[in-house]
């Protein structure tokens, strides 16, 4: 893995253990407001997405279970999506935020969910492909 992929994954994984932990510390300031009315239990996926993000971001760490849970970022920023939406929708005025920074945020979630979905890979799997990529063009 080269050394560009190995920090950008510490990176990955840290900030997810922090913004999970971060659903506990900052959930009636930020996570609570920003949750879709239509939804219910709110304090309860708010923690309960938290705890998952902490789990991931661990276990996005261990090579063995790095696969999977990048997948499982995936599906959580997929989760989640609702919430970034509908603080748009209110042009971030239900977190006292700008327009700009509520839109700001779905982009920004797409790009994480890239991010992770380049922790799906195996290496073997990119060496494979970069070499079939270079026989086609030797062919060519």
């Amino acid at each position: 893995m080269s050394k560009i992929k190995i920090i950008s994954l510490y990176l990955l994984g840290i900030l997810l253990i922090l913004a999970g932990i971060n659903h506990f510390i900052m959930a009636e300031e930020v996570y609570l407001k920003i949750m879709p009315p239509y939804l219910g239990w709110h304090k309860e996926l708010v923690f309960l997405s938290g705890l998952i993000e902490i789990g991931l971001g661990v276990l996005l760490l261990v090579p063995q279970y790095r696969k999977i849970a990048a997948w499982g970022v995936i599906l959580l920023l997929i989760a989640v999506f609702p919430a970034n939406i509908y603080l748009a929708q209110t042009n971030g005025a239900v977190l006292g935020v700008s327009p700009l920074v509520a839109w700001g945020r779905i982009p920004l979630q797409v790009l994480f969910l890239f991010w992770a979905w380049w922790f799906t890979k195996d290496e073997k799997e990119n060496k494979s492909s970069a070499k079939s990529q270079t026989k086609t063009r030797k062919r060519r």
